[in-house]
């Protein structure tokens, strides 16, 4: 059937108004932002698109606050020394029990290395498919970036999957030198592991081969060079890291030695039982023990 030319005219008019309407609808684009202003950012994306989101006050921990992860703090301050010096580095995944000092460690090599030109930028795990226009703006700074993802772990088919995976080490593009990702995760391969993924493993000859699900459960997290794992703490670590905190939020103070030794067994007895209460002997636990145990010695409430 032929079309009228005049017909055809005026829907190419009303499909350009409306286009012109819609455009009107849209938010407009967001200014950039001076990467230079701060030095953590997180990533945001809106409508509009994805924006540096300046931290204004960055949390500051340092590496002598973290302890009882001696092996992984040498291991993952020495992949950063490498990577702020300009020399090869690897992405690291951290993986492990909860309130272990995953996150704190990132952080606390931000405040070591800032003046030495290091960056943060977090990523949550619903904006990791827009990773690439993220990278992009890094590239020609002369700062070096950490792309910091915690607690990352994922469901399948979730997008974001794939496009970490490309970022790593799955794209025809390869990252830019100066951009590193760190991941936290409870989680050693990042996804979910079913008994039944087992079941499907064949044996080749005198070789076990894993299934096609197990194999892609493995494939994200053996894109990082560096695996670092987190356990849970000892009794003695526990209460190592109570004693450190309560020391650094209350002072040496005024008392004698045998008045601190007296105060000392009531702070270790009242740590145990916040321990078992909460059910846990994680650096946060400890953390938020002698937080609780000075407040309440301040208002004279900590017997």
């Amino acid at each position: 059937m032929a079309i009228d030319p005049a017909s055809l005219d005026r829907l190419i008019g009303r499909l350009e108004a409306l286009a012109e309407r819609a455009e009107g609808l849209l938010p407009p684009p967001l200014p950039p932002t001076d990467l230079g202003a701060a030095a953590a950012f997180r990533w945001r994306v809106t409508l509009a698109g994805g924006r540096f989101q300046p931290v204004l006050r960055p949390h500051r921990i340092s590496l002598a606050d973290l302890r009882g992860i001696e092996r992984q703090k040498s291991a993952l301050d020495r992949n950063t020394r490498q990577f702020v010096r300009g020399h090869s580095a690897n992405n690291a995944l951290l993986s492990g029990s909860r309130g272990t000092g995953k996150s704190s460690l990132v952080k606390a090599l931000l405040n070591e290395y800032e003046a030495q030109g290091l960056r943060l930028v977090e990523v949550d795990k619903q904006d990791l498919i827009s990773l690439p226009e993220l990278v992009e703006p890094l590239e020609s700074r002369p700062e070096r970036f950490i792309l910091f993802c915690d607690d990352l772990s994922f469901e399948a088919n979730e997008p974001g999957y794939k496009a970490l995976k490309a970022i790593l080490d799955g794209s025809v593009s390869a990252a830019p030198d100066n951009v590193l990702l760190y991941a936290t995760s409870n989680r050693r391969h990042l996804m979910p592991e079913y008994m039944r993924d087992n079941l499907d493993a064949r044996y080749v000859g005198a070789e076990v081969h894993q299934s096609e699900a197990v194999e892609e459960k493995i494939s994200l997290s053996e894109r990082f060079g560096l695996w670092l794992s987190f356990h849970p703490f000892n009794q003695e670590d526990y209460l190592a890291i109570v004693r450190h905190w309560v020391t650094a939020l209350d002072g040496a103070g005024d008392e004698g030695a045998e008045a601190r030794a007296a105060e000392w067994e009531r702070v270790r007895a009242q740590a145990l039982q916040w321990a078992l209460n909460r059910g846990s002997r994680s650096g946060r636990s400890a953390c938020q023990f002698a937080r609780d145990w000075v407040g309440r010695k301040g208002l004279g409430e900590a017997g």
